[in-house]
């Protein structure tokens, strides 16, 4: 993703938020955040297009089209910085806070003078918040949370936007003279959900041209610290970027040393010493004689430690190097491995594309098979209905014959009621391919309430997916309070997948969960809920998290050839 298309969407976003602040037509809200959907997944970097250009992007209109060339002009949208005016920076930052919603901030300024996440905690624990029309205890409550949330969170950032970061960073490095070697590392490398800071290692025999480089980059926007083995700058993303450079003969015990986790580490340098060994970032060395033995590859310096190599997702010190040790390590699933895609929107419901254009898409993946999976009518504001739905199917029947290579799959996103039922009746339901169904609302019911919610979903015969389980969105709402282990028993009993959704802000069902689940046999879905053509580039950071948790191939049924997973589908509906 273009980062003119990223900067332009938060500031459409944020004049979608302002309005809401304002007391804004509902209708134009929902109009700029479908445009800021549609601006981030769009392909093409906007900064080259004018008005008619602009145009082309799903969900910009005439309007927006104008404010976006105002952007791409000026680098910012005047009626953002208009509303920004009339609204008090202190509203603004309480919008921050995942659970308190733009009015609530204002609600909260207007009548008690609230202005700042402290005040705001002061007010509730006082029990002033209460008194206002609206708000009660359960309100307070949320609120506390979604502080506790976002000071979490801190000053990390989702995955995909740290990854864009390393990959520039690395790209400018690679091409100065003398980098025989660069890549990122640390937990970028270990692909964790958030990033705090960038680690980049590159090999040289000269450090110097490397870090000169780095400082000079237009990202940067100011230089922390700057020496011969390591340069860290504060980019204009507000990201830190730490550089190191090593001789080139040291790059696997660096690569190895600055990946692992500190508690990898520590495990990994204690069975050294314990073999007569130190080991640096500079080599693997013996402890009495300072003879270096190995440092050119990472596999050398696992391999003389008696462990065969370990995937760098597995680099937590959770039990990967016991399971190495026992020859025990999995096969862990790849990107390459997925043969398909059960989860997936279209301009129908709250996507950005048409159907021809997503399916296009899926087939440029090479994928063998394809699920089309639009919301359900239960989520009402997006306006579904049997006979929008039917006539979708008819589309994707007409559509699969310009694609013979790949098996289109007509389903549903479905979604779970508060009390487990979903939209449509078995019959409607026995119709479709695949159904994922997923929590939209309710995300407070107690973990009692929530585990009998799942638990009924899984009992469904038509329902062969749950998608993002936990229906958590990193930095902007907590996951939903379950028993997942009584979650899980039900998925393996009625043979009920679990989604890997590859959302960055969603990466749900998360890694540890991922590996509760497993000790029950559930099975799972890694799925890009793509909404746009762009989003498909999501994949590997579900990959990712899929790793994290230990999965294989045969864990993950999109992984199966088609024949197999139609069994296990119809498995579910013989159930009926």
């Amino acid at each position: 993703m273009a980062r003119t298309n990223e900067e332009a969407a938060e500031l459409v976003q944020e004049l979608a938020d302002l309005l809401s602040i304002t007391g804004g037509d509902a209708y134009r809200i929902r109009a700029y955040e479908k445009a800021a959907r549609a601006i981030v997944g769009y392909p093409e970097d906007i900064s080259g297009l004018d008005v008619a250009g602009l145009k082309k992007i799903p969900n910009v209109g005439e309007s927006i089209a104008r404010k976006l060339a105002d952007f791409n002009a000026s680098g910012t949208i005047r009626q953002v910085l208009e509303l920004r005016a009339q609204i008090p920076g202190g509203v603004r930052a309480l919008t921050a806070i995942p659970t308190l919603g733009p009015r609530k901030a204002l609600a909260v300024y207007r009548e008690l003078g609230v202005s700042s996440v402290p005040e705001l905690t002061e007010a509730i624990e006082e029990g002033r918040l209460r008194e206002l029309p609206g708000f009660g205890a359960r309100t307070e409550e949320n609120i506390l949370h979604g502080i506790r949330l976002m000071q979490r969170a801190g000053d990390r950032v989702l995955i995909d936007a740290a990854m864009e970061l390393a990959e520039d960073v690395v790209a400018a490095l690679s091409q100065v003279p003398g980098c025989l070697r660069c890549v990122y590392a640390g937990s970028l490398r270990r692909m964790r959900e958030t990033i705090g800071d960038v680690d980049v290692l590159a090999a040289a025999d000269d450090p110097g041209p490397l870090m000169a480089e780095l400082t000079a980059l237009p990202l940067v926007a100011d230089v922390i610290a700057q020496g011969d083995k390591k340069t860290s700058v504060r980019t204009t993303r507000g990201v830190q970027v730490d550089l190191r450079v090593v001789p080139p003969e040291s790059w696997g015990a660096a690569l190895q040393y600055f990946t692992g986790s500190k508690q990898h580490n520590v495990r990994i340098r204690e069975m050294a010493v314990h073999a007569g060994l130190k080991l640096s970032e500079y080599g693997l060395f013996d402890a009495a004689s300072g003879e270096l033995i190995v440092s050119a590859t990472e596999e050398e310096v696992y391999r003389r430690l008696g462990l065969p190599w370990i995937p760098p997702t597995l680099r937590e010190d959770t039990g990967e190097i016991q399971a190495a040790l026992d020859g025990a390590l999995p096969r862990l699933v790849t990107e390459d491995d997925l043969r398909g895609d059960l989860h997936s929107h279209t301009d129908l419901t709250d996507g950005t594309a048409s159907l021809e254009d997503m399916v296009a898409a899926a087939a440029a993946r090479g994928l063998e098979y394809y699920a089309i999976t639009d919301h359900a009518p239960n989520l009402y504001m997006q306006r579904m209905t049997d006979e929008k739905m039917l006539a979708q199917r008819a589309a994707v029947g007409a559509l699969q014959r310009r694609y013979p290579g790949m098996t289109l799959l007509h389903g549903a996103e479905l979604n779970i009621d508060p009390d487990g039922g979903v939209d449509w009746d078995a019959g409607f339901l026995a119709g479709l391919d695949v159904c994922v169904a997923s929590i939209h609302t309710h995300f407070t019911q107690t973990a009692e309430e929530t585990t009998r919610r799942l638990v009924r979903v899984c009992e469904n015969p038509h329902v062969h997916v749950i998608g993002h389980p936990t229906a958590r969105r990193l930095g902007r709402r907590a996951p939903v309070q379950a028993d997942w282990d009584e979650v899980f028993r039900a998925c393996a009993h009625t043979g009920t997948a679990l989604e890997v959704d590859c959302f960055p802000e969603r990466l749900d069902l998360p890694a540890d969960l991922i590996r509760r689940a497993l000790r029950f046999g559930v099975k799972f879905a890694v799925d890009s809920d793509a909404h746009s053509p762009g989003h498909f580039r999501n994949v590997r950071y579900g990959v990712g998290t899929a790793q994290r948790g230990w999965l294989t191939p045969d864990d993950v049924i999109n992984t199966w050839p088609l024949d197999r997973l139609r069994g296990f589908l119809a498995r579910k509906a013989s159930a009926a």
